[in-house]
């Protein structure tokens, strides 16, 4: 793979001038916009803009902005579909990377397997398996995220998480060398995969099994009803604490009586404790208060620490 090496003379630069840097180290196709309102790129609809926002339109580009980020100590973070993220009001001081261009959307079946790039809508992954009669990731269907995103938060839902059926990984580190890994090889845990943390997920290759197209269509129906009976139609960012172990978080919710509460724009919704929705008004910063209340009330009442399952970055 041919990259380009951009090297920034400052540590670091006004945003323009950061734009203008990156300008220089990519093809035309690549899309660089400045002041880029992340509230639109993330299914909360909260937060503030970044300084830039780029979406690469190869993995050579991708290379040349995370050297040059890298390079002059510019803070970089690559956004999915924006689902299990909280963007501060104040923004993302930095360059926003996301990896929606066609070239890193694509889903390939070869035999029992398919090979996906971190673009990939997990709907369309799931929808892909189904057209090969292939099982075992029906539950990615119901999931707002995409593949990238999928990885670096080893994001699940129906009982099944992302690398149960994660063959191989392709990443790239900060200084844009690509290579791939076995997920024995990569830090994975709970709704996390440390890996991922200063790696950029470029794609995966997902192991399926093969099944009759009319069982592998039933359990998808049937993860799709149960979604939609229990789970909010308002925009949130899914769940919002990790399970304790002792507990779902959301049952810990409902039964101390907190489905409903308020802080502004932000709810707990009605449909499942551990959402907590935007009724169109709220701000990352009414988000974040009543993610403190929750924790707050479930620590003096349980004893029990709820940590939060959504990334959350920017700038208060």
């Amino acid at each position: 793979m041919t990259t380009a090496t951009c090297v920034l003379e400052q540590p670091m630069t006004p945003a323009r001038q950061i734009a203008g840097e990156l300008a220089g180290c990519v093809s035309r196709a690549t899309v660089i916009r400045h002041a880029e309102p992340l509230a639109k790129h993330t299914t909360l609809r909260v937060g503030g803009p970044a300084d830039v926002y780029v979406e690469p339109a190869s993995e050579a580009d991708l290379a040349g902005i995370v050297k040059l980020c890298s390079a002059g100590g510019v803070p970089f973070f690559v956004l999915g579909r924006g689902s299990n993220l909280l963007v501060r009001d104040g923004g993302f001081r930095g360059v926003i990377i996301c990896l929606v261009h066609a070239n890193f959307s694509r889903i390939e079946i070869e035999g029992e397997r398919l090979h996906c790039g971190a673009g990939a809508k997990l709907k369309n992954v799931a929808v892909a398996a189904k057209r090969g009669g292939l099982s075992g990731m029906e539950f990615l269907e119901g999931i707002p995220g995409s593949v990238g995103g999928a990885l670096r938060m080893n994001a699940g839902a129906m009982g099944g998480q992302t690398f149960d059926v994660v063959e191989s990984v392709r990443l790239m580190d900060f200084h844009g060398n690509v290579r791939e890994l076995a997920p024995k090889a990569m830090a994975v845990e709970y709704r996390s995969c440390a890996t991922l943390k200063d790696h950029i997920g470029l794609g995966a290759v997902f192991k399926g099994r093969p099944a009759p197209r009319g069982e592998i269509e039933a359990r998808m129906k049937a993860f799709s009803e149960k979604r939609w009976t229990s789970q909010p139609a308002a925009p949130s960012a899914g769940c919002m604490f990790k399970n304790p172990g002792s507990i779902p978080a959301g049952k810990l919710v409902d039964e101390l009586g907190l489905k409903g509460t308020r802080v502004g724009g932000a709810v707990v919704s009605a449909e499942h404790g551990n959402f907590i929705v935007n009724d169109g008004t709220a701000t990352a910063r009414e988000v974040l208060e009543l993610i403190d209340l929750l924790q707050r009330r479930v620590q003096a009442e349980r004893g029990i620490e709820l940590q939060t399952e959504v990334e959350i970055i920017g700038e208060g």
